[in-house]
């Protein structure tokens, strides 16, 4: 008797292509969000981690944050607040494309200049900086639920880390175009710790 049920590689394929239409979806709506916000509004969302976060922050910890690129949530509002008040900041790092994602010391988060441009693009302190282990890291996300459910780039990179750091406290920085009723989830998926957007925080 033939079982009815798809192989597993199938399966795998239509997960992928549901999670592709998504990115596609949610990408084109948060960019159209960010269009329509006015400068002068931008510069003052997410300037600063609301209390509840601060009591996931202890005061002594690394923070590993992203440094923003086109529509993301921005986060360089909390980098130098935190670093203000006597947290270390660190980003990702990546020494090639097909090596594993790090993080390292970034010393002046007012400074773009003394970030360079990585294999994937994306600004990152350079090779010489120090190495970090982030206590808390705040992800970007291309989409989340409200139950901490979070749908990324497409890359694996920060779900292969916190795989590897299970002790690391995760949260989301979103706009609130981004909220999904559900998402796909898999076995690997680990839900943020909290998910923050300019009108509300999803404490998971």
């Amino acid at each position: 008797m033939v079982d009815p049920s798809p192989p597993i590689h199938s399966q795998a394929l239509l997960l992928a292509d549901e999670k592709a239409a998504l990115r596609k979806r949610f990408r084109q709506a948060r960019a159209e969000h960010v269009e329509a916000l006015p400068q002068g509004l931008r510069a003052l969302i997410l300037n600063r981690p609301p209390a509840p976060i601060l009591a996931l922050i202890p005061e002594d910890a690394t923070i590993g944050l992203y440094h923003p690129a086109g529509s993301e949530a921005p986060s360089l509002g909390w980098a130098r607040w935190l670093s203000e008040n006597g947290r270390r900041i660190a980003l990702p790092f990546f020494p090639a494309r097909e090596a594993a994602m790090e993080f390292r010391v970034w010393d002046n988060p007012w400074d773009d200049q003394s970030l360079e441009t990585g294999p994937w693009r994306a600004l990152q302190p350079p090779a010489e900086s120090e190495n970090a282990v982030p206590n808390v890291v705040i992800v970007p996300l291309v989409a989340f639920t409200a139950e901490g459910h979070r749908l990324g780039q497409g890359g694996g990179h920060y779900d292969r880390w916190l795989a590897a750091h299970p002790q690391a406290t995760a949260i989301g920085l979103a706009w609130d175009c981004q909220l999904a009723e559900e998402l796909p989830v898999e076995a690997h998926d680990r839900p943020l710790a909290a998910v923050v957007t300019p009108t509300r925080i999803y404490s998971i």
